[in-house]
Order: C-alpha cells, then sequence, then structure tokens
C-alpha cells in the first residue's frame, strides 16, 4: 500500500470517529445503524433511541444512565459493565452480545421489556425487576442475581444459570425444562406449575442433601 493510500485509511478512520462523537451528543436518535463504533468508558447520559440498530459495538463500561431505547436491537455488541441508572428499556433485544456485570436492577421499571439470545450475561443482576413472559436463550447466566424477580412464564431455553441466585423469586409457570447448572430452594421461592427437566431437577433438591438416580 502506498503511502497516500496509507493517509487516506487514516483520513477516513478518523472521520468515522468524529460524526459519531458529534452524533452522540445529539439527545434524540430515531432509526438509526450504530455499525463498529467503538465508544468505551464514555459519558453518554440522557439520550433517547427509537428503533435503533447497534451492531458489533464496543460499549464497554460508558454510561448510559437515565436514557431511553426503545424499539432497539443489539447484534454483536460488547455492553459488559454499562451503567443503566434509570435507563427505560422499552422492546429491548439483545442478540449475540457480552453483557456481563450489568446492574439492571437500577433501570426504570416502568414498561420494562428485553430479550436475550446468545448472550453472556455472567454476574448481571436482575434483582427486584418484574419480567413476565421474558425470554432468555442460548446464554451463559452464571451469577446471576434473579433476588425478589418476577419471572412468572418467562422461557430459559438452553441457559447455564450454574451460581445464580434464585430468593423469593417468583417462577410461576416458568419454563426452564431446558436450563441447567441452577439450585433452586422450593421452599424460598415460588415454583408452581414451573417446569423442569428430570435430569436437572436436582438443583432443587441440594439443600436435602438428595440426589435423583
Amino acid at each position: 500500500m502506498s503511502c497516500s493510500n496509507v493517509d487516506a485509511v487514516f483520513r477516513n478512520q478518523k472521520n468515522n470517529e468524529q460524526p459519531f462523537q458529534k452524533t452522540m451528543k445529539e439527545t434524540i436518535h430515531i432509526s438509526k445503524t450504530f455499525s463498529k463504533v467503538i465508544y468505551t468508558e464514555e459519558l453518554i447520559k440522557n439520550r433517547e433511541f427509537e428503533n435503533c440498530t447497534f451492531i458489533d459495538c464496543d460499549l464497554y463500561g460508558s454510561d448510559f444512565s437515565q436514557s431511553q431505547f426503545l424499539d432497539c436491537t443489539f447484534k454483536g455488541c460488547n455492553l459488559s459493565m454499562v451503567k443503566l441508572n434509570y435507563t427505560s428499556l422499552k422492546n429491548v433485544e439483545f442478540d449475540e452480545c457480552k453483557l456481563m456485570g450489568i446492574a439492571f436492577e437500577y433501570c426504570d421499571d416502568f414498561l420494562f421489556e428485553v430479550r436475550f439470545k446468545g448472550c453472556m450475561l455472567d454476574f448481571s443482576s436482575f434483582a427486584n425487576k418484574k419480567m413476565i413472559k421474558t425470554k432468555f436463550s442460548d446464554s451463559s447466566m452464571q451469577e446471576v442475581n434473579f433476588a425478589g424477580t418476577n419471572l412468572t412464564k418467562a422461557v430459559f431455553d438452553d441457559i447455564n444459570l450454574s451460581g445464580a441466585l434464585f430468593d423469593k423469586t417468583n417462577l410461576t409457570e416458568a419454563d426452564l425444562s431446558r436450563a441447567y447448572g441452577f439450585s433452586i430452594d422450593p421452599e424460598l421461592n415460588s415454583i408452581k406449575k414451573a417446569k423442569f427437566s428430570l435430569k436437572d431437577a436436582g438443583g432443587l433438591l441440594e439443600k436435602y442433601n438428595l440426589k435423583l438416580v
């Protein structure tokens, strides 16, 4: 590659960075697509995103507090450790994303609706959230906090729940027949009509030191 071509690539990279930084200064974003953006540990408070798509973006550790996401999709993004204090997530889908260590419990409760497919959610928290009929699929949710969470009719499809905390959790009619690694105390949680596979039901009996054979 000639020197002139190298200079052109560098200029293009700089040009791609600057517009996004300027765009983030705007408060309202409607029907936009953000692709391969690297914007880590930045302050991005009080923004509104409606019908936006984020593809292969690295937003690690950025602060989206007091923002609103409505009908948005994240695909292949790194969102680990982002801050979402008082942030609205209304009909937001996460596909093949890294979402480790996120305190979803501090999100705005009003119309909170999320879906996860192929994600890594280890060490995140949904404590005390209302997540009726939420679907989790093909994801790792190790050490996730579900204390006080309402997961009525939620679906856990091929989910690793090793070390996940269930305490006063409402799992009424939830489907955990394809979840594994969990430990759930039936005396401390509501599991009426919940579905479990026989091979993983031992996670309900750990406190009794019993084993299914």
